[in-house]
């Protein structure tokens, strides 16, 4: 079991680098996608270049991603580990063999799709632990056949515990469900991008957009994870629910809720390498308010998607902070605190360090006021990074058209007192747009669905920020040559003596950010 923790380990960024704060949090495929989408900008202060470069498709060196590309092929490694040894070893029942079987299988689906969304999926195809730095870039077929099978695997492996039921020494580890989920999230990646109606799985059988819907239904029905009934206490700033206006009355549903069929676990321990460092990244410069903590300011939102979003949408003010608006309760807020960039005005809610009073009245992170963690902004943020939410399973459901579609977008938007709306695609890809905003998934739907240039070109034009104090714009252009996909990191092309092959667009000028 302890190489099955080790790469759930590796999922979560658990990495220490001793001396230093951990760099590896930038290299996590829900930083780098939130910095891709159209409602972010790079943000940060003036020396953290790096946020702006990703938010610009270019890169500030050529090994810029290879901690991304390393941490993926560590995790599969190990799974391929334990696939070799697995019988080597004694287990008191078959049922917990099967466990730790399935989990591996989903781990190594997983981090082979993080491969192959921010890489494109010509990347080298490892199944053993007799590793060959030359082994040549499989084909796309080729990686989403093993993910999807791994998958399918996982689902056939995993027991069918529901929700409620799984015990607490379980939390954060795989699920039959959450394959389920995830098998459907790759499909629609899948299909979507590389316009395909189907995928033949490596047995051979083929696996059809009937065959999702009958695992998407599963979930639904027999998981029970479901949708919590105020869309608000999702998110920790509902601990804050005595002294933050917005949040009176609100009670915080806490990270083990129904609504969360996959996430990374942090924790409180006070260590680099077990502390969210993303919701650290996207935390205020050089100030601590109520309930909003001190970070380091990288993914300011757009106010586009601030303008695009109804007022009468309970999520919008559930999602965005709007420094400027006084009904919120937050004072003191203060501009260019710190040489800082592209600021908006407007902020992400959901994954930011949280803060409550203490019994001294005095401003602290709610991790070492309810918790007794470590009083230091960079260490203390517990919140887990949430992969998969119910009401995405609802949302994939009606997009792949199972019979019930228009009742799961319905309770989508039913749950935040929204009126039907008749199930359409583009109302999914605006229903997706609010439900999931911050959450690590826009970039990847607006490439699957052939949105991306055309959706982030426009978003993304004559943006108004304040940057260093001065108000000015900024401007993105998706870099369409790179089809949407990272550069492999030149190291590993050298390791490979060439036989890896650079992607399209990452071999000009074009690609290497110079800065503002």
């Amino acid at each position: 079991m302890s190489v099955v923790t080790s790469a759930f380990s590796d999922a979560s960024n658990f990495e220490n680098n001793n001396a230093e704060i951990n760099q590896r949090w930038r290299e996590n495929v829900f930083f780098l996608s939130e910095m891709m989408s159209d409602d972010r900008l790079g943000g940060g202060r003036v020396s953290a270049i790096d946020g702006r470069a990703i938010m610009n498709f270019q890169q500030t060196d050529t090994d810029m991603h290879l901690d991304a590309w390393k941490r993926s092929y560590e995790g599969i490694y190990k799974t391929n580990f334990l696939f070799e040894n697995i019988d080597k070893v004694t287990y008191s029942t078959e049922e917990n063999r099967k466990k730790i079987l399935g989990q591996a299988y989903f781990l190594r689906a997983l981090f082979y799709f993080d491969l192959a969304r921010l890489f494109g999926a010509n990347v080298p195809k490892i199944l053993t632990t007799d590793v060959d730095k030359s082994t040549p870039q499989a084909k796309p077929d080729e990686i989403y056949s093993l993910i999807m099978s791994d998958l399918v695997e996982a689902i056939e492996i995993l027991p069918s515990v529901k929700f409620e039921k799984i015990p607490i020494s379980d939390n954060g580890m795989a699920t039959k469900w959450a394959a389920e989920a995830y098998l459907a999230r790759v499909f629609l990646f899948y299909t979507g991008y590389y316009n395909k109606e189907s995928i033949n799985l490596v047995d051979g059988s083929e696996l059809t957009k009937s065959h999702v819907q009958k695992y998407l239904i599963d979930c639904i029905d027999n998981s029970g994870h479901g949708l919590i009934d105020d869309f608000r206490t999702l998110w920790p700033y509902s601990i804050s629910n005595k002294d933050y206006p917005y949040a009176i009355g609100l009670e915080y549903a806490g990270d083990e809720n129904k609504e969360v069929v996959f996430a990374l676990k942090y924790s409180y321990a006070g260590f680099r390498s077990t502390s969210n460092m993303v919701v650290l990244a996207y935390g205020l410069s050089n100030q601590t308010l109520l309930p909003y903590g001190k970070g380091w300011m990288y993914g300011t939102v757009n106010p586009k998607i601030w303008n695009d979003w109804p007022d009468n949408d309970l999520r919008k003010r559930a999602s965005i902070w709007n420094v400027l608006d006084q009904n919120e309760g937050v004072v003191g807020y203060k501009l260019n605190n710190g040489n800082t960039m592209q600021e908006t005005n407007y902020y992400n809610k959901k994954y930011m360090p949280i803060t409550v009073k203490n019994s001294k009245g005095q401003i602290k992170n709610y991790a070492h006021v309810l918790y007794g963690a470590i009083d230091n902004f960079n260490l203390n943020n517990c919140q887990d990074l949430i992969l998969m939410r119910f009401s995405d399973v609802l949302l994939m459901a009606a997009e792949l058209e199972c019979p019930k579609a228009q009742d799961y977008y319905d309770r989508v938007r039913g749950r935040v007192g929204l009126q039907p709306k008749p199930v359409s695609l583009d109302n999914i890809k605006e229903e997706r747009r609010f439900e999931l905003a911050f959450e690590g998934i826009r970039y990847w739907d607006l490439l699957r669905w052939h949105d991306a240039e055309r959706v982030i070109n426009e978003n993304m034009k004559d943006i108004p920020v304040i940057t260093l104090g001065k108000e000015t714009s900024v401007t993105v252009k998706f870099r369409t040559e790179t089809g949407g996909f990272l550069a492999i990191p030149n190291s590993e092309i050298l390791l490979s003596n060439g036989v890896l092959k650079q992607n399209p667009g990452w071999d000009t000028n074009d690609a290497f950010y110079v800065g503002e």
